[in-house]
């Protein structure tokens, strides 16, 4: 692991060593960053973020980490004692940092699954549409007539069509939370 603190954080954006720092925290499991600016932690943050081209994930509990948050592709806050502002500025918001396993590990593997099968979802229900269009035409000689009225598309989508998301995104669990807790190589299948 690599601990770094704020001075040393400013001896690196001023001095132009971003790549040196970035190729030391690659070769490290974890990177603590402690007593830095928030500047500092959102220059990290940005530094990780155009560099190594990856998803960054940010967690803080207070009003100093906002612009670390703000920074991040997901933001984590953490209500407590230091108030609500990092809960404010944040995509996520956990009552205590132990909790940021089963937001990650389930509820991120729920929500994955449930997008994949939504866009596949999705995906049929207009190539049918679309598809039965299509044969109408070349029974009225492409004359570009309409088969059905608008109103009778905006009930087809409405009604008969949103009753699978809504129980997909309400119901759908393939794997338990405790076989995800278990598990945790299982968020990797969907990938």
């Amino acid at each position: 692991g690599l601990v770094i603190d704020g001075r040393t954080l400013n001896i690196i954006f001023q001095g132009g060593l971003e790549e040196k720092f970035l190729e030391l925290a690659r070769h490290c499991r974890s990177v603590l960053c402690c007593r830095s600016t928030p500047l500092q932690k959102s220059m990290v943050v940005k530094l990780v973020r155009r560099q190594l081209k990856a998803m960054t994930l940010s967690i803080g509990d207070g009003a100093n980490d906002v612009s670390m948050i703000q920074a991040a592709d997901v933001g984590i806050g953490i209500s407590g004692q230091e108030g609500m502002q990092a809960v404010m500025a944040s995509d996520f918001a956990i009552s205590r940092f132990k909790h940021l396993k089963k937001l990650l590990l389930v509820h991120g593997h729920w929500c994955y699954a449930r997008l994949a099968k939504m866009v596949i979802y999705f995906f049929y229900k207009n190539v049918c549409y679309v598809n039965l269009l299509f044969w109408y035409q070349f029974f009225c000689g492409f004359s570009g007539s309409t088969m059905v009225d608008y109103w009778q598309m905006i009930f087809f989508n409405l009604f008969f069509t949103s009753v699978p998301p809504l129980l997909f995104g309400a119901l759908d669990k393939d794997v338990s939370a405790e076989t995800l807790l278990r598990l945790p190589e299982l968020y990797k299948n969907g990938q």
